[in-house]
């Protein structure tokens, strides 16, 4: 078998669910958010009772400005409960091979890894140091499978509980008691909080939005947390004495009732995704559990596996196809496949919005294919 050895989501214990789940996620940002979004166009301009269909989908698949948590919010969190989940079926075999101390230093080899693919992605060292993006969506990925992976292998779950709730609590309280300069405390207000203060005063480089930074260096503590969530829900998928349905209806309920407190919090400490609140990790946090149980049901229970291959294909190589869609892209050569005047010629032929349709169809068919032959040669990113 071939290697690039650069992820910790194939190992023998992996279950079909998770790379499922993780294709699931990563597909709405390799092509099916843009095809969704062409098409709640389409319903939209075609107007009557379509019109708030595709209104209702398309604000779906885009970020609120600051409060508010949509479908798409829900992708990045996803993700790093799928890494957490992720740990606990690949960090026990890693350390009975190689023992505990090599196993702390292949996490660290790995998080560092992503973590030099992660300033790549927002450009590297091509301009000064004051342009170089030092935070980002790798580079937390990186640090909370770091901080995870670290704590999973030195804690039990009792543990593993407590720092997931003293991260979640911890950060609710410097939001809300540590004063701002020229502020106060407890504000959330976009460029007077604690968080986005940090990060102007701290951060190096270039920022996202300029004055603050979406993955910046406070809200990495609660986004660790999220991580550990799905250490746990790793933990429990592995406990001897359930039923594989005992455990999807655990994860199921459990995420329920997180979901439910993440909405209840977000009254006095609102759902944002750009500080990733303490009430955002509950309810993202829940919702990840309540899809990661349904997955397993589904898939590892009840073996309906039939509609699951192009997303296990994505899934097992998620890393590179999101670091490919950044470096060269997919729109391009789909617009080269299906743009241009035969786009033009399907809005005339059809309704205006069909060519973008096909043209981000044709995209993700190319995700899809890449997919399928990077994972039918075994050839695999490991990170």
């Amino acid at each position: 078998m071939r290697h690039i050895d650069i992820q910790t989501s194939l190992s023998p214990q992996r279950l079909v669910s998770l790379d499922a789940l993780r294709g699931f996620n990563f597909i709405w940002i390799l092509g099916a958010d843009g095809a969704v979004i062409a098409l709640a166009d389409i319903m939209r301009a075609h107007g009557g009772l379509l019109a708030p269909v595709g209104q209702f989908l398309r604000d779906q698949l885009t970020h609120p400005y600051w409060v508010g948590l949509r479908f798409y919010d829900l992708i990045f969190p996803l993700f790093i409960v799928i890494t957490g989940v992720a740990i606990t079926l690949a960090l026990p075999m890693l350390a009975e091979r190689e023992g505990l101390a090599k196993a702390h230093w292949r996490v660290i080899r790995r998080a560092l890894i992503l973590y030099v693919l992660g300033l790549i992605y927002y450009g590297g060292l091509s301009g000064t140091f004051d342009h170089i993006r030092y935070v980002g969506v790798l580079q937390r990925i990186a640090f909370c499978y770091l901080a995870a992976s670290i704590l999973f292998l030195n804690l039990d779950w009792r543990g593993l509980l407590a720092v997931t709730i003293a991260l979640i609590a911890g950060y609710w309280a410097l939001m809300t008691f540590v004063p701002v300069p020229g502020v106060g405390a407890g504000s959330y207000a976009p460029n007077a909080n604690l968080a986005n203060w940090i990060d102007t005063q701290f951060l190096p480089g270039r920022m996202w939005d300029k004055t603050r930074d979406p993955e910046g260096l406070l809200s990495t503590l609660p986004a660790i947390a999220t991580c550990l969530i799905g250490v746990l829900a790793g933990l429990l998928l592995q406990v001897r004495q359930l039923t594989s349905s005992a455990k999807s209806l655990w994860l199921i309920g459990g995420g329920l009732v997180m979901t439910a407190a993440g909405y209840l919090w977000s009254l006095e400490m609102p759902l944002i995704k750009p500080i990733w609140t303490s009430s955002f990790v509950l309810a993202t946090g829940g919702m990840s559990l309540i899809l990661l149980g349904a997955f397993h049901q589904v898939i590892d229970v009840w073996g309906y596996k039939s509609w699951t291959p192009a997303f296990v294909w994505i899934g097992a190589n998620a890393i590179l196809l999101y670091v490919l869609n950044a470096l060269m892209g997919f729109d391009e050569p789909a617009r080269r496949i299906a743009g241009g005047d035969f786009g033009e010629l399907l809005d005339e032929v059809f309704v205006h919005g069909v060519g973008a349709l096909i043209v981000n169809l044709t995209a993700l068919g190319l995700v899809i294919a890449l997919a399928r032959f990077l994972y039918r040669r075994k050839l695999f990113l490991r990170v």
